[in-house]
């Protein structure tokens, strides 16, 4: 070995064998040597006399990047040493000498490589310059398998490094492709294919493995030369020769199968096509697909069938006359039948042609009204099918009933596998309902014979094809129970299937009932059965926890669908069949099983709700039903606030989370109860919620700093507002005051969006409150969020600075609501004045500078407002010292004029154009309030400073004391960016 044998075997350690600093070197060498001068010539004379495969493989792999990047600049005598070197290793030339080495003989990566070499020249060099490489290469092939197995990867490296559009391609690769397919076309196609026949007949028994090579490089070809030369007697018949011979290899026989594909496959007039099509026979085939063997070869035959019947699909789509009509269904009603047994009783991978072929063929069959009974027979197979594809594999019933990772994955999977079938399914119900419905019923049936333990699978598989049905029908045929819906809903609710207690079965079921409330709904007689599926050991009272929470929550929407249907059952609901799964809501087995999602439970407790809160129950049993519920709830939460353990046990944790659960229950319960009902018609219920809520603020007592606890009792005080009206007032202080006391950053955040929803929903009813709790607010505020810009670089993106972005956020947006209420004097009350100067800077800056558009724009929001509030004009007193001045002075100047000449401040976002439209409104709200005030200030010391022309300072007056606003903030657009022009970026303005 020489040093660059060497260096190369050394850069090619993949084992970490080679120390770093070593093999660092080598790659240095190495890399220094490619780029020499007669680098061409060095790849050569290794390839001839080196055995090393590494070597070898730098060589080509050399070869190949040098001929890519460098061909243009090489000299005449070195690209024909490339090309008559490479010719000779490819077609197998010897060199007289003892040493040399036969690269043909080397791995078949090795071969692969110099085929890519080979293609990358042709690239270049074919047909302009060497016209004859194919022509030449045939003759070799004589001399036996190495160089027609070598011929072979050359054709199949032309293809994939040229020809195949399976690739992305630039305009100048599909041109060169273009030209040497013609090149080829008209010189040397035909002796290629002669080839590939004779190949084909003297070695088919001897070398399967190259005879499927040859028909592999045949297949990427017939796609782009002269069909005739395929389709003829010569080949076709040998085709169809090598796939039905036992005793041939599955490799030669998949291969011999998949060239009829391609012949079947390739583009021609579609009388032509279905000429080719009659004349294959494809029946030869068919008694392939019922025979005992390997499935690769059947997934092939089963590949060519419906790429064939996809085919015939084509023609009849394309040909409008009777006899191309007849004969295309003819050949369709012939193969199908195959296709079908081939899907149902093998294992072949070829579900999603399958599914994309049954698409076309029921889309065509919408023409075809009504069916033939051939037509019938094959909808009712691919419902067969369907059904089939859609089950799931017994090997993952466990996993899939415990829901462990495996499970998960495998649902997942199925999910989305099944939604093209279901598309499909439903498709076959439009144009063929009675068969479809037939089918499901049929279906229905045999899942209700099915044993516990074996056909779990098939039971699961006929709800779901009930299922999906009914996305494919109105609203009316619901109702109605058009065709045999009646039948199939009335049979699903009477049926007790004795796998029930399998998850997926169980869930199915409750989301095909539910599915199907709309004729429940017409069908009152359904109710008591319905009641049944949810509220017995199929629904909530399921063993299986998953089940039991889905129930409670597809219930709930039952209750919101049939509302006072529902009345006549209450009693036998709550004290009947809802006593256990209530009370188990709160154990603490029920609370520390964590389940993902966002059904914890606690929709059971809405279902009675939404029960017991209609105005059609009598008086004295809501009262009687509501009672019963909440006053164990509470009596609970006393007991465990009154007996609190130590903090950071088990125990505790356990009691933190039962209360939890408790305060859950109750919120989902009071989501039933209008405002109405409970502040007018019964107010004995209010009653109720006032006593529950004066208990619950308790918590925030003796739990004053555990979070979940608070976000929980906050939750609750919001479903109260909306509860109970303005009759929750009484309440607020104390909460507000206890949420307040100990509350973080994020917390914080849902103090205020409490508070807005207050004052969004009560108005100026809140002023006391407000005025109460907003100078502890700001304080809080203004000591823990900066007053000009948060932190930036790496390091600042922690979760403490998110908080208080967000905080900040939030507080604007308080800000805002407060102001757009009628509350500003709020801001003016005595404890509140010490926060103005800072909450205005605070606003000045965040309307100039902030990142967020949006927050921009609502600070504006808050200037107008409060000038609006605030001002004193045409005469009078002003309300706010020193307000006037700051908003002509400071604001004006540096919001309204300096944010807007800055180059980021960029006209062609839509919301910057939002924000400029605020910021002119402010101008105009301005000269309204403050009039020359304003005007002379902006004009006589803001605009000189900006360098504005006299003329334009002019013509902005004449427009601000206009009345067309549209026009003002035109002319205010275009003079903001003429002054950037002039200014062209030499200030910055802050």
């Amino acid at each position: 070995m020489d040093d660059l044998e060497k260096a190369i075997i050394i850069s090619f350690d993949e084992l970490g064998t080679v120390d770093s600093v070593l093999k660092s070197q080598a790659v240095t060498f190495i890399q220094q040597i490619k780029e020499t001068p007669s680098i061409s010539s060095i790849c050569i004379e290794k390839l001839c006399f080196c055995k090393l495969v590494q070597v070898q493989f730098w060589c080509l792999q050399t070869l190949h990047d040098v001929i890519r990047v460098k061909y243009s600049s090489m000299s005449l005598e070195e690209k024909g040493l490339i090309r008559k070197s490479l010719f000779s290793m490819v077609s197998f030339e010897f060199i007289d000498d003892n040493n040399a080495v036969r690269i043909l003989e080397s791995p078949a990566f090795i071969r692969n490589k110099l085929a890519q070499v080979l293609v990358t020249l042709i690239y270049f060099e074919y047909p302009l310059i060497w016209s004859s490489v194919f022509v030449d290469f045939l003759p070799h092939l004589s001399k036996g398998a190495i160089v027609i197995d070598m011929f072979c990867r050359v054709l199949n490296a032309l293809d994939d490094e040229l020809i195949s559009l399976d690739y992305p391609r630039t305009q100048e690769e599909i041109a060169v492709a273009a030209r040497v397919k013609d090149a080829m076309r008209q010189q040397c196609v035909a002796q290629i294919v002669r080839g590939w026949y004779d190949i084909l007949s003297v070695y088919r028994n001897s070398e399967p493995e190259l005879c499927g090579s040859v028909l592999d490089s045949m297949r990427r070809f017939i796609s782009w030369i002269d069909i005739g030369l395929i389709w003829n007697d010569a080949f076709i018949p040998l085709f169809f020769e090598l796939i039905l011979t036992d005793g041939l290899s599955e490799q030669l026989r998949g291969a011999a199968t998949g060239c009829v594909l391609a012949v079947i496959s390739k583009r021609m007039d579609p009388q032509a096509k279905l000429s080719l099509l009659q004349s294959l026979h494809i029946s030869q085939v068919f008694g392939l697909i019922s025979e005992d063997m390997d499935s690769e070869l059947v997934s092939r035959v089963a590949g060519l069938l419906i790429g064939y019947a996809g085919e015939v699909l084509e023609c009849l789509k394309r040909l409008h006359s009777e006899e191309a009509e007849g004969v295309s269904m003819d050949l369709l009603d012939e193969v199908l039948p195959s296709i079908f047994n081939a899907i149902l009783n093998l294992e072949v991978d070829t579900t999603f042609i399958f599914v994309q072929f049954l698409s076309g063929y029921v889309g065509t069959m919408k023409n075809f009204s009504p069916l033939r009974e051939k037509q019938l027979l094959h909808v009712n197979q691919m419902l067969e099918v369907i059904r089939a594809q859609i089950c799931y594999d017994p090997v993952y019933r466990n996993n899939l009933n415990m829901l462990d990772k495996v499970g998960v994955e495998e649902e997942d999977r199925m999910v989305e596998f099944r939604k093209d079938l279901f598309v499909l399914l439903r498709n076959v119900g439009r144009i063929a309902p009675e068969v479809t419905q037939t089918f499901i019923r049929n279906s229905l049936d045999r899942a209700v014979a099915f044993s516990l333990d074996r056909d779990v699978e098939e039971v699961e598989a006929a709800l779901s094809l009930l299922y999906a049905l009914g996305e494919s029908m109105s609203d009316q045929a619901m109702r109605t129970g058009a065709g045999l819906l009646s039948e199939l809903v009335l049979k699903l609710l009477s049926t007790r299937f004795s796998c029930h207690s399998n998850r997926l079965v169980a869930l199915v079921y409750l989301e095909t009932v539910t599915r199907y409330m709309k004729f429940v709904q017409e069908n009152t007689q359904c109710i008591p059965m319905v009641l049944a599926a949810f509220l017995d050991e199929r629904g909530v009272h399921h063993t299986n926890i998953h089940v039991s929470r889905r129930a409670s929550y597809l219930f709930t929407r039952v209750v919101k669908l049939l509302k006072a249907k529902l009345v006549p059952f209450t009693e036998t609901i709550l004290q009947v069949s809802l006593q256990d799964p209530v009370s188990r809501f709160t154990s603490i087995e029920y609370t520390s099983k964590e389940l993902p999602g966002s059904e914890d439970g606690s929709h059971i407790f809405e279902a009675i709700g939404l029960l017991i809160g209609m105005e059609d129950v009598p008086r004295e049993k809501q009262s009687e039903y509501l009672s019963s519920l909440l006053t164990p709830l509470c009596q609970q939460v006393e007991a465990l606030l009154m007996n609190a353990k130590v903090p950071n046990t088990e125990e505790y944790d356990m009691e933190i989370a039962k209360i939890q659960q408790i305060i859950m229950a109750i919120n989902a319960l009071s989501k039933g109860f209008s405002e109405r009902l409970v502040t007018a018609s019964r107010p004995a219920i209010g009653l109720m919620f006032k006593q529950t809520l004066d208990i619950l603020l308790q918590i925030l007592l003796v739990f004053p700093k555990i979070e979940p606890l608070r976000n929980k009792v906050t939750s609750f005080i919001h479903r109260m507002v909306d509860t109970l009206g303005a009759s929750v007032f009484p309440y607020l202080p104390k909460a507000l005051g206890q949420l307040l006391a100990e509350s973080e950053p994020k917390e914080l955040v849902g103090f205020l969006v409490l508070l807005n929803q207050l004052i969004c929903k009560f108005n100026t009813l809140v002023r006391d409150i407000l005025e109460e709790v907003f100078p502890s607010i700001a304080g809080r505020i203004f000591s823990i969020i900066p007053r000009d810009s948060f932190p930036s670089g790496p390091g600042t993106n922690t979760e403490e600075i998110r908080e208080l972005q967000e905080l900040q956020k939030t507080f604007y947006t308080f800000l805002h609501v407060i102001t757009t209420h009628d509350l500003s004097l709020v801001f003016l009350s005595p404890k509140s004045r010490i926060y103005l100067d800072p909450m205005m800077q605070l606003l000045l800056y965040t309307s100039c500078n902030h990142k967020d558009i949006l927050v921009r724009k609502s600070c504006v929001q808050i200037f107008v407002r409060l000038i609006k509030d605030w001002s004193a004009r045409p005469y009078g007193v002003e309300k706010v010292p020193g307000f006037q001045s700051f908003i002509i002075e400071t604001f004006a100047t540096n919001c309204c004029l300096y944010s807007v000449l800055d180059k980021s401040f960029e006209f062609g976002d839509a919301n910057t154009l939002i924000l400029f439209g605020e910021i002119v409104v402010a101008q105009k709200v301005m000269y309204e309030k403050f009039g020359n005030d304003f005007l002379v200030h902006l004009v006589s010391k803001g605009f000189p400073s900006a360098h504005c022309p006299q003329d334009l300072a002019e013509q902005y007056c004449e427009k601000l004391q206009g009345c067309d606003i549209k026009a003002l903030k035109q002319f205010y657009q275009s003079l903001i960016q003429n002054l950037r022009v002039q200014q062209n970026g030499s200030l910055v303005f802050r």
